[in-house]
């Protein structure tokens, strides 16, 4: 009884202690910019006068209409080319699929500012397709900047996302049913409009929201190629570094007001995905068919286009990553290791190892604390850990930059001053990641029943040691598994960074946006293909420790 008591004093202890590291890193920031956005800093009396401001003047609202624009078209075409791509993988035989797949996820775990980068070099106003559109035709095509760049940018970086999660319904759905309907008499159309759309509409709207949730939040893309054509994030950034040491309140009072749009998305998908789940149990897995003739031809090229357009960005940054540059945008022709000269040797390294260093350091973190949470939320119910389980998705909802902009508020003066220290970067990367392995983690400990658990302790081992001894173990292949894929998002996180870097903190990501900005896409495309590398890399560790061939969320 003393042992059982004294266990649970270690697990409401350790519940307390990360729900107050929470409430000094989450919740107190997130209240500072809640609270600097109604209250005049100058008389610290209530104003309303910072949103009076925003929603009374067309330049500041009509940023988050555009919002709204690009995320919703981006969402439609992320599911009219994730849909039909799921689809034809799942029931058409396609030469070479798994490496489709393959190319489908490295494209998804690639920032998406590369894909922006990318594409100005492709279609900007001095890219490759430019020029030769424009000498072609005699015309005077100036690139994709603004809205359709946005766009285009975002739904191939978006659609991954549809595609891995509606894969995954495709794989639990029974060949039965679409068996059945074809002897009725329907056609291929007919089975997919009214057998396979319904069954999987559940997961159309849950990803669909999670990358409308996604693509509101981005910043690096607009920021590089929208040009005129600015979003809220955008908005955020800009307003908040031309108003530091002034007017902070508005910068404030635009960050509250996308903190509201995106919890009220969340908590929209969060009924959306309770109101119309259900399970599908396969007896016998839809399978891919050989076809032949014109659709076999039709569906090889729709998957190999799609493909293609996927990691185009990265293969577009590899290529001019060894390209001689004479300066700046223009490229001589020539193959030369010039730019990674440039980056490895003449210049600092530190950007590069900044980015493992803190990467790894965030990721050790958040395995420990992503395991703790996972268990006391699963095993040791109670209000302290509920209040803990709802904390700790806040990041989740959030959008960096406006994370970013509530820890300088919170850790920009004495006695805590961290803005621009690596303490507060590893932070920001811990927050911003951690529910993702939190997640991961609640699934994994679920599938380990407690009689386990329950036999050591029989045979005398404490809570505490079944725990670390039992559980840890059984997890640990799960959880790293989910770090990596939390450590590979950690290497391209920009909009957070880009607002708590210094020059001893800058990373990879940041390198990569600042030459871009100061038009050294030599530099900027060699910086890119470690990045590009090192992604890889890690998403083959991941296939290595989860045995899987494919990313399931």
């Amino acid at each position: 009884m003393q042992g059982k008591k004294r266990s649970l004093n270690i697990w409401s202890s350790t519940s307390l202690v990360i729900l107050i590291l929470f409430g000094v890193f989450i919740v107190f920031p997130i209240y500072l910019v809640l609270q600097k956005s109604v209250v005049d800093l100058e008389t610290g009396k209530l104003t309303l006068e910072n949103f009076t401001l925003f929603f009374t003047r067309k330049f500041y609202w009509i940023t988050l209409l555009n919002s709204f624009k690009v995320t919703i078209v981006s969402t439609i075409l992320a599911v009219t080319l994730g849909l039909p791509l799921a689809y034809l993988l799942r029931r058409v035989k396609i030469l070479g699929s798994s490496i489709v797949q393959i190319i489908v996820i490295v494209s998804y775990i690639s920032p998406p500012f590369i894909g922006a980068y990318a594409w100005i070099q492709l279609l900007g106003r001095n890219g490759v397709v430019t020029k030769f559109i424009n000498n072609l035709f005699n015309m005077e095509f100036d690139g994709i900047y603004g809205f359709t760049g946005i766009v285009l940018v975002l739904t191939l970086q978006s659609f991954p996302l549809i595609f891995i999660y509606i894969s995954g319904a495709l794989k639990n759905m029974d060949n039965s049913l679409i068996e059945a309907a074809e002897s009725l008499g329907y056609s291929n159309f007919q089975r997919i409009r009214k057998i396979v759309i319904p069954l999987i509409t559940p997961t159309i709207l849950a990803s669909s929201l999670l990358v409308f949730m996604r693509v509101i939040a981005d910043f690096g893309t607009p920021m590089l190629i929208g040009e005129g054509y600015r979003t809220m994030p955008v908005l955020i950034y800009s307003q908040f570094m031309s108003e530091v040491g002034g007017d902070a309140g508005f910068a404030a009072a635009l960050a509250s007001i996308f903190i509201f749009v995106t919890i009220g998305l969340f908590l929209f998908q969060r009924i959306i995905a309770r109101q119309y789940s259900y399970s599908m149990s396969a007896l016998r897995p839809m399978a891919a068919e050989k076809v032949s003739g014109f659709k076999n031809v039709i569906s090889h090229i729709f998957v190999y286009l799609i493909a293609f357009l996927a990691i185009l960005p990265q293969l577009v940054v590899t290529y001019t990553s060894f390209l001689e540059s004479a300066g700046g945008q223009v490229y001589t022709g020539k193959f030369s290791l010039q730019n990674y000269k440039n980056i490895l040797f003449d210049k600092d390294l530190s950007m590069i190892l900044n980015t493992y260093k803190m990467g790894l350091m965030a990721i050790v973190i958040i395995v420990v604390f992503g395991l703790l949470i996972a268990y006391l939320t699963v095993r040791k119910r109670s209000m302290v850990t509920s209040l803990l389980d709802t904390v700790s998705m806040l990041p989740f909802v959030i959008p960096g930059s406006v994370l970013g902009i509530a820890l300088v508020f919170a850790f920009s003066s004495q006695p805590f001053f961290l803005t621009g220290t690596l303490t507060i970067m590893v932070v920001s990367f811990v927050i911003r990641r951690m529910p993702y392995t939190i997640r991961s983690s609640n699934a994994i400990i679920s599938q380990i029943s407690p009689s386990i658990e329950e036999a050591a302790i029989s045979l005398g081992a404490s809570e505490t040691r079944a725990f670390t001894r039992v559980v840890v173990p059984m997890m640990m292949p799960g959880v790293l598994a989910g770090a990596i894929m939390s450590w590979i998002t950690i290497l391209g996180e920009l909009s957070a960074s880009i607002i708590l870097y210094s020059s001893s903190t800058q990373t990879l990501s940041v390198s990569i946006y600042t030459e871009v900005i100061r038009g050294n896409f030599g530099n900027a495309s060699a910086y890119s293909a470690i990045l590009t590398i090192t992604s890889i890399l890690s998403l083959l560790l991941f296939f290595k420790l989860s045995g899987r061939r494919e990313i399931s969320l």
